[in-house]
């Protein structure tokens, strides 16, 4: 506990949280995940906590594809995956002097009005699915751009595989094979180019790594007793809740 010695115990309690929500949002829950942004951020600072988030993300993606692999929709897969990694490419140019808090509120007010018009839709029962292929590049870019600079791919993702209208399996099952390719993607760039992640930096993250582990079987038992149905809006309420506490957040 050395590398965290320095840190209040409310400071304690929130990453700690903060880990255990990585878990549960690999489980499933979507959308929670923004809180962990949040929740890190104000801990470890922007561009800091990214270095401490990605191991943990990327422990989890393994867990989450043993959990779920047999349930991804390769289609859709493919139709995001080249695109996300151009967009992490272009983040990575840009991610050293971009000003973070100003691109944090602008991603959360595209994400607040893209899950507003789906609550419309949804109440309006529209059951279109966007076959447009700049709809899936254009997400993909989004993603790609927004994961790299504060790891807020997830919020874009689910609005596309709800856009898809994907059964609760394989939206986690595709969202889950997506997100280890990604994630390990992007750790060359943030150890080698940011150097945001160092010796320790990986301490901090053994030490939370039991509370992602909680959190993730704990998300599993949840997300098993929400249906098809009620997932959608879960996934939708969560997005946006997390959009409007990044939103918030100074």
């Amino acid at each position: 506990m050395d590398v965290l010695s320095g840190f209040s115990v409310v400071n304690l309690i929130l990453i700690f949280l903060g880990a255990a929500i990585i878990g549960l949002a690999k489980a499933g829950l979507k959308g929670i995940d923004m809180m962990n942004v949040t929740i890190m951020a104000i801990v470890f600072g922007g561009k800091a906590s990214t270095g401490i988030v990605l191991p943990l993300l990327c422990a989890a993606d393994i867990m989450a594809v043993i959990y779920y692999h047999r349930h991804a929709q390769w289609q859709h897969f493919w139709k995001l995956l080249p695109w996300m990694a151009i967009g992490i490419l272009i983040g990575v140019y840009v991610g050293k002097d971009i000003d973070e808090a100003v691109f944090r509120k602008i991603m959360a007010v595209i994400i607040v009005l893209t899950v507003v018009i789906m609550f419309w839709l949804e109440a309006r029962k529209t059951p279109v699915v966007p076959h447009n292929k700049f709809f899936a590049s254009g997400l993909g870019l989004v993603s790609g751009f927004a994961t790299m600079l504060g790891n807020l791919a997830g919020a874009f993702s689910n609005i596309y595989f709800l856009a898809m209208r994907m059964p609760k399996n394989d939206f986690i099952g595709t969202a889950a094979w997506l997100f280890l390719i990604i994630n390990w993607f992007k750790l060359p760039f943030q150890i080698i180019y940011w150097k945001n992640i160092t010796l320790t930096s990986l301490q901090t993250d053994l030490i939370l790594l039991p509370a992602m582990v909680i959190g993730f079987f704990a998300g599993l038992k949840i997300v098993a007793k929400i249906k098809d149905d009620g997932y959608r809006k879960v996934i939708l309420v969560l997005t946006l809740a997390g959009a409007i506490v990044i939103f918030l957040k100074r």
